[in-house]
């Protein structure tokens, strides 16, 4: 009998979802300064550490109630009331899940039939694609163009057609750094509600923003009853490897994504979901003070590569900015990042990797400005060999 491939990893071939894995174990093979993946090398505020620590020496240890521990629903609908204006009921309307892309691929699985499309922006976080197909869903993306990364609305309005069934807007924005401004979230909400459409909002990188203004989509008329709102403690304090992330609606919605949840963790580390509570409630001076230092550590490294000659696109958010290395004549991103090690002894990532056609991205580059200065003089002085 001849082999067979299973049907779920037929339908996942070619997805680039290990590139984070094979940029790190490449930058630890050569010894090189490791830009591609998006990790802080510094933990977040210590009380969380401690608070952690101490959950779980008062016994928090067992299965925690799926939804989450009430302390944490609780500290998420205090968050979003307190920062957004918006009302979500923390016994119905909140859900815990292992990170934001647990709770992204739950909402997928729950909120789409087989057959359905997802309207995404371009370039897309890479799970994106994946976790929409693994749903049986078809994934039609609306590009942003450099060097603002603007979108054409009559492009949106193209992309929507009757199968249809939910935008997912990320924002700020992961790979480009940009927030969407109010204009543009406008259209977005407009248009779900014209075609009545759900949406999912990833705003992770919600507090990590230099230069603009963060609004929920949620927050827009028309759209709190639509829109599943995703975000996750591990940008916001620094603690990556916690995993502990929320999605938030009506209630209606958010019960159908736990009813998928349920089946792919059941739960998240209870002391981890109390130390987070603490968090939310008590370490906002800290997040503030790290979102300006990591600014500082944007200008250090977005200045270091423009002093090289790369053209660079100077983020409003995130972890990371995008480099068009066409200015230093350079016309293949991915065989510019496999071979970058070796020049220099730096890692990037390649941008083909968030795009459903590589071509459009073909010659931009991520780097990961989240590390130390230190760590970013050393790759910068490293980089000046591309001179």
């Amino acid at each position: 009998m001849g082999a067979r491939t299973p049907y779920l990893t037929a339908r996942l071939q070619g997805f680039t979802t290990t590139i984070f894995a094979e940029m790190s174990a490449l930058a630890a093979a050569t010894g090189s300064v490791n830009l591609g993946q998006g990790f802080p090398d510094t933990d977040g505020p210590s009380a969380m550490l401690e608070a952690a620590a101490e959950a779980m020496r008062r016994g928090h240890n067992q299965y925690p109630p799926g939804p989450g521990v009430p302390v944490l629903r609780e500290a998420v609908a205090a968050h979003q009331r307190d920062h957004y204006g918006l009302g979500v009921d923390p016994e119905d309307g909140v859900l815990v899940t292992s990170g934001a892309t647990e709770a992204i691929a739950a909402c997928l699985l729950a909120l789409c039939d087989v057959g359905d499309e997802v309207v995404a922006f371009e370039p897309t976080y890479d799970s994106y694609a994946a976790c929409t197909s693994l749903a049986g869903a078809h994934l039609r993306v609306v590009t942003l163009h450099a060097p603002d990364w603007a979108f054409d609305p009559e492009e949106l309005e193209a992309a929507i057609t009757p199968r249809t069934r939910l935008v997912l807007l990320n924002t700020p924005h992961n790979p480009t750094g940009k927030v969407f401004d109010q204009q543009e979230l406008a259209s977005i909400a407009g248009a779900c509600i014209e075609h009545d459409l759900l949406a999912v909002t990833d705003e992770v990188y919600e507090h990590l923003v230099f230069d603009g203004v963060h609004r929920p989509l949620a927050g827009l008329p028309g759209m709190a009853e639509r829109t599943i709102t995703v975000s996750s403690a591990g940008k916001t304090f620094s603690l990556t490897g916690w995993k502990v992330g929320w999605a938030c609606g009506p209630a209606p919605l958010v019960a159908a994504v736990r009813a998928a949840k349920q089946f792919l963790t059941f739960s998240t580390a209870a002391p981890l979901q109390h130390a987070v509570a603490f968090g939310l409630q008590r370490c906002g001076e800290e997040v503030a003070r790290a979102a300006g230092e990591l600014a500082a550590r944007r200008d250090q490294l977005c200045d270091g590569l423009e002093a090289i000659g790369l053209r660079t696109f100077r983020p409003d958010a995130t972890y990371f900015a995008t480099t068009d290395i066409a200015s230093l004549g350079e016309q293949d991103a991915v065989r510019f990042c496999l071979e970058l090690p070796k020049r220099c002894g730096v890692v990037a990532v390649p941008s083909s990797v968030f795009y459903q056609h590589p071509e459009a991205g073909r010659t931009f580059v991520r780097w990961a400005f989240c590390k130390r200065p230190e760590v970013l003089a050393e790759a910068v002085e490293r980089l000046q060999g591309l001179l």
